[in-house]
Parts: C-alpha cells; sequence; structure tokens
C-alpha cells in the first residue's frame, strides 16, 4: 500500500475503536511516529491531511522538522523518546508536546526553558508500566507524588500520561493501569498504543496513540 492508503487504513481502525468503545468521532489524537524518516518521506502525509507527528530524539528532528512547520504552520510535533537535561533548550524550541517527563531534573530544566524561552509547552509524564529497569519512566506507585512535584513546585502543567508496555507481555493491564494513574492523578490525556496494540489501547481509553510503521513502513 501507499503512505496515503496506510494513514487512511489506520485512521479508519481508530474511527472503527471509537465507535466499539462508546466514544465520540475523533476523540482519538493519531500521532503519526516518523523517527528515522526523512522529511521527503514525511511530506506525504502531511499532504495527506496529517498534522500531528512524533520523534523519538532531539538531534534527529531538529535536521528536518524546523523546515517541514515552516511550511505547515498548524503542525504538532511531540517528543517521544527520551530527553535529556542539555538538550532541554532545544526541545523546547523545537516541540509543542513533550511526553517524557520522567524524572526531577528533566522537570526542572523544562521549567527553566519554557520560562526563559516565554514558551509553554504541553506535558505528559512518563510512566514505566512494567518497572522495566532498561526502561525510562516514573515507578506507578510514585506517579501521583510526581505530578503533583511538577504542578506544585515547578508550575508546570502535565496534561497526560505516557507509556510502553513491556513487549512481551499483554498491554491491556498496563493499559488500564496508566487509566486508573490517569484518575488518581487528575490528568486527561493518555498517551497508549502503538503499531501493534493501538487498538487494544483505545479500547482502554487512549486518546492519543503513537503510530509509526503500520503508516510509514518498516524502518
Amino acid at each position: 500500500m501507499e503512505l496515503q492508503e496506510r494513514l487512511n487504513d489506520v485512521r479508519s481502525r481508530i474511527a472503527a475503536e471509537e465507535r466499539a468503545a462508546g466514544r465520540p468521532a475523533g476523540s482519538v489524537q493519531l500521532v503519526a511516529v516518523s523517527k528515522t524518516f526523512e522529511a521527503d518521506a514525511i511530506r506525504p502525509a502531511i499532504e495527506a491531511g496529517q498534522r500531528v507527528f512524533g520523534e523519538n530524539r532531539v538531534q534527529e528532528s531538529q535536521g528536518k522538522w524546523p523546515a517541514l512547520k515552516a511550511e505547515r504552520l498548524d503542525i504538532e510535533l511531540h517528543l517521544i523518546g527520551p530527553l535529556q537535561s542539555n538538550k532541554a533548550a532545544d526541545a523546547v524550541a523545537l516541540f509543542d508536546v513533550i511526553e517524557t517527563v520522567d524524572r526531577e531534573k528533566i522537570a526542572r530544566a523544562l521549567a527553566e526553558e519554557m520560562k526563559r524561552q516565554a514558551k509553554t509547552l504541553r506535558l505528559y509524564v512518563q510512566v514505566n508500566s512494567g518497572l522495566e529497569p532498561q526502561k525510562a519512566g516514573i515507578a506507578p506507585d510514585d506517579t501521583p507524588a510526581f505530578v503533583a512535584f511538577c504542578r506544585d513546585e515547578l508550575g508546570l502543567s502535565i496534561e497526560g500520561l505516557m507509556c510502553i508496555p513491556p513487549a512481551e507481555e499483554n498491554p491491556g493491564p498496563h493499559f488500564a493501569l496508566l487509566a486508573k494513574l490517569a484518575l488518581k492523578c487528575g490528568v486527561e490525556k493518555l498517551s497508549m498504543g502503538m503499531s501493534g496494540d493501538y487498538e487494544t489501547a483505545i479500547a482502554f481509553g487512549a486518546t492519543s496513540v503513537r503510530v509509526g510503521s503500520a503508516i510509514f513502513g518498516a524502518r
């Protein structure tokens, strides 16, 4: 299939899951994950009407997205990969949403940079739902206190939670856990689900899904 066909297929599947879950049409945002793809591979998705994209690395994004965003001012760019504190200034300058706030140092760096650049980004806290030692994220039990710290101590607006379930496990319980934590934290947005499990994530309440290979093809 061509990219537009794959994109339309994903959109149709999202719409079907919204209906199946009794949710309003358009309640799930599609974040097209364009990491590793060059600008020329991304433009067809933009031409097909996609406006929200996700990237894993700040440095890679700097090589392609300033020009793409200049061409389409309504593009919304999400950082969905790990952020180092020395890249906080660049991330605040380029991205609209950061989904991977996962420790105090990063939260402080983002607060300082947003104040310095007079720019407000939408932020998500990344939760390590499987307590995987090699994976970034706040432990589930520590998440409410961390969200409160970000809000109360740093004045950050945390709008949602994000998770990446362990690859070898059923994602459903992890999505259910994130939804439960969101209620406890008083946040409305849930970024969960990727190419292999986004339909399951919608059934568990995802408000955005991060889909890459199902749209752009194998990397």
